[in-house]
């Protein structure tokens, strides 16, 4: 067999440094969170990139093999599918480039067409491998920090943007800072990003064996102790985190959000337009702290965020608007 390529759900694993072996394993023992072995097949476009465990990307190609895990994705504006939805020929999508396998059901026409695979069969090594197989349980910690919480009104509407400048501007006031993305479909580079911009932690739900956040509740409950256990174990002064996606989609978001919310010290929310501001505020019945993303990207767009909403909103892209957000993350973090 030639080497395969490995992609970012297979980090907290040691899949790509130690032999395993591959067996084709009856559809009643297949779970969210296996480790399969695919071969890529279809005519290569854009989105036949795999994302890389280090968070580089490698173009792939017909026939070469990828490792990656069986998951759901319910994104809004790219794609919804999952591995339940693999049919008897074993023919399947990436649903991330970051290793997010199954069958697509729903594709916006605005995407190039998804990578096309073919199930080859489990990784293991006498029983099959899974993400939750290398993501050890910790002693859950009650989760005592500071959070600025950014959500969305839906995926792509400059969370991960202006997390980065959040992250940097409370590292210039000399506080550690974790990083972590709560919920969402898996993908490192956003997370690294954030590193890159002073974040001296970083997690995400793949650090506690999920390759996205569209699972039960009660499950998700206990995965997030786990997770918020760890950044605890930091001794971080404050914790940046992304509900990805929004609160509203299938990915636990608003179940996050109220297993943190009495630690929330500033709610900012990332924005497509003005009048989603306004949709996620009655749907919540609750106001965030600032607006940021396209909502703010001109004049017009905040005063109209004012006007329908009642709330600040800042474009954080311009250099003017960064002793503004500090100063309101400042006084949000009782810093004076």
């Amino acid at each position: 067999m030639s080497r395969p390529f490995f992609t970012t759900v297979t980090r907290i694993s040691d899949v790509e440094t130690k032999p395993f072996d591959v067996t084709a394993l009856p559809r009643d023992q297949w779970a969210t969170g296996d480790y399969v072995l695919c071969e890529v097949t279809g005519r290569p476009g854009p989105l036949y990139v795999i994302e890389r465990p280090s968070g580089r990307t490698c173009q792939v190609f017909d026939g070469d093999l990828v490792v990656g895990a069986f998951g759901v994705r319910a994104a809004t504006l790219e794609g919804v599918g999952g591995w339940r939805d693999i049919g008897e020929d074993g023919a399947l999508n990436a649903l991330t480039g970051a290793g997010l396998l199954g069958k697509a059901t729903s594709v916006s026409p605005m995407l190039p067409a998804l990578m096309d695979l073919k199930y080859v069969g489990h990784l293991t090594r006498g029983a099959k491998l899974t993400m939750k197989g290398f993501a050890p349980a910790v002693e859950v910690t009650p989760f005592d920090m500071p959070v600025i919480l950014l959500i969305g009104t839906s995926m792509s509407a400059g969370k991960t943007t202006s997390g980065r400048v959040i992250v940097h501007e409370l590292a210039n006031m000399g506080l550690k800072v974790a990083a972590a993305k709560l919920t969402g479909a898996a993908r490192f580079r956003d997370m690294l990003s954030w590193k890159d911009a002073g974040a001296e932690h970083v997690f995400d739900f793949v650090d506690v064996g999920l390759p996205s956040t569209v699972c039960p509740p009660e499950e998700f409950t206990g995965d997030l102790e786990q997770l918020l256990s760890r950044i605890m174990a930091t001794g971080a002064d404050v914790l940046v985190a992304e509900a990805g996606a929004s609160p509203l989609e299938p990915y636990n978001g608003s179940v996050a959000m109220e297993m943190i919310d009495e630690h929330v010290r500033m709610l900012v929310l990332s924005a497509s337009d003005p009048y989603a501001v306004l949709g996620v505020q009655d749907a919540f019945s609750r106001k965030p702290d600032l607006v940021c993303g396209p909502a703010s990207n001109t004049e017009a767009a905040i005063e109209l965020v004012g006007k329908l909403c009642g709330v600040p909103a800042l474009n954080l892209m311009r250099r003017r608007s960064r002793p503004l957000i500090a100063e309101m993350l400042s006084e949000r973090l009782g810093m004076g």
